[in-house]
């Protein structure tokens, strides 16, 4: 899975948790929360979507280390296998 095709699929997540937004418009490095408006509770059933998604694990103490799209990006694509 290319950063492309894992970036289109946080993007079609985030649609789904705030459905008022607009996540294709997030710039790289923006910090999701803030820009999209979402609170606590619904970015942590965002994470636990993406972890069902690509069948990985995200421990709490990680979620500060994917504040932006670019980060998400990042972090899905070391841990995502084949």
């Amino acid at each position: 899975m290319t950063a492309e095709e894992i970036k289109q699929t946080l993007v079609q997540r985030l649609k789904s948790i705030a459905p008022d937004t607009e996540p294709s418009q997030l710039q790289p490095d923006d910090n999701i929360r803030q820009s999209l408006g979402i609170d606590s509770f619904d970015y942590l059933q965002f994470i636990v979507a993406i972890d069902e998604q690509f069948s990985i694990e995200t421990p709490e103490e990680d979620y500060g280390k994917i504040q932006t799209l670019r980060e998400l990006t990042e972090y899905v694509a070391a841990r995502v296998k084949g």
